[in-house]
């Protein structure tokens, strides 16, 4: 199954950690990026389409500024990324342009994934730029960006570009073998994980956190990403990439790095947008019925198995909902703001109508805006 996937997959999404192309030393390592490149290029020309997510442009600009550290205020990690952006993918331009290989670079937000038309409009240009055989070099906007330099957002940047282009592969270049039973630096007999088949609360615990000054994630963002696109029916691998000549190898069926299999559902494109991309502007609090029906029985949610509600949000925004317990267990787009959602929470479909009139919508969440997480 492992080596079915791996050589079979046509469309990959590779994206490249930042300790890979970078340092706090030296800037860009530009002769990794000619390796990779390399690399890179040589799975394509066997007849894949590739997209590459790339770090790096961060702490590219520290080093041109001559930061002494990595900057915690978001005005001075905007302004290196600003410098050291260009230069990343000139160092792209220059590698890749050697191997006749044509690049272009393309900037992305959570805002331009959030909102459903400039969504499909990124995908679209994605997919005419892979039909004349270019390989988009993607990373995010984080000059303009407000919240999206955190923790882990290069991968969770990457599974999202997997979900974007229907990707059959992401592979997460790193500087680890893959995710081991316990964490090898301090346990030597830990066994590297080939295959996961399903990514439990067992397999979030193995991995843990980790920080670097180079990269902003760890492990755990990279498995967050896996478990992300494996709801989309994309399996994740995890790969060394310092170690040269590993990624067309294992592509073509050498044993290393950790793959994540995908679930056996897959969910549609929009509900997975809905799912995974969209992030929720506020909690609606259910009653066991409401849960048993959302989640067993398919309905939409009614005014009358809500409990409480948080917010604020407006109509249209992605709502979380939740046991009595606290948790999660469902996410959708609500027809009705936070504040009308308390006053009518509670209330049959016929007091609603008596009290304030007949509404627009019955329900609170339609079905086909509802994704059972």
């Amino acid at each position: 199954m492992r080596d079915e996937i791996l050589t079979s997959s046509r469309r990959i999404v590779i994206k490249i950690g930042s300790s890979l192309v970078s340092s706090r030393d030296s800037g860009l390592r530009t002769d990794r990026i000619d390796r990779l490149s390399e690399e890179i290029a040589a799975v394509q020309s066997g007849g894949r389409e590739i997209l590459v997510v790339s770090s790096g442009a961060i702490v590219s600009g520290i080093k041109k500024l001559g930061l002494k550290a990595y900057p915690k205020s978001l005005p001075i990690k905007q302004a290196a990324a600003a410098v050291g952006q260009s230069r990343l993918m000139w160092a792209y331009e220059r590698s890749f342009e050697r191997l006749d290989v044509k690049v272009a670079q393309i900037l992305l937000t959570h805002h331009d994934l959030a909102d459903r038309r400039r969504f499909l409009n990124a995908r679209h240009t994605l997919a005419a730029l892979i039909g004349f055989g270019v390989i988009p070099i993607i990373n995010e906007n984080d000059t303009v960006a407000v919240d999206e330099i955190r923790v882990g957002d290069n991968d969770t940047l990457a599974a999202e570009v997997a979900h974007l282009v229907d990707a059959d592969l992401l592979v997460i270049l790193s500087d680890v073998d893959g995710l081991y039973t316990e964490d090898p630096r301090k346990h030597p007999s830990a066994a590297l994980m080939s295959l996961i088949t399903e990514i439990n609360e067992d397999i979030e615990k193995r991995a843990g956190l980790s920080s670097t000054f180079e990269g902003t994630g760890g492990m755990a963002t990279k498995v967050r990403a896996a478990k992300k696109v494996g709801e989309y029916g994309v399996a994740t691998l995890i790969l060394n990439g310092q170690q040269p000549g590993l990624l067309p190898k294992v592509l073509a069926g050498e044993a290393a790095g950790s793959l994540f299999l995908a679930k056996g559902r897959r969910l549609n494109s929009r509900k997975h947008w809905i799912a995974f991309t969209l992030r929720a502007r506020g909690k609606i609090t259910l009653d066991h019925g409401a849960v048993e029906a959302l989640s067993q029985r398919g309905k939409s949610l009614l005014p009358s198995g809500i409990l409480d509600v948080s917010g604020p949000f407006e109509a249209g925004d992605p709502v979380s909902c939740v046991d009595q317990e606290g948790r999660e267990f469902a996410k959708g787009l609500v027809n009705c703001s936070s504040e009308m959602v308390g006053r009518i929470k509670g209330m049959k479909t016929s007091d609603i109508n008596r009290q304030l009139g007949q509404q627009e919508y019955e329900e609170v969440i339609h079905r086909d805006n509802l994704v059972i997480l």
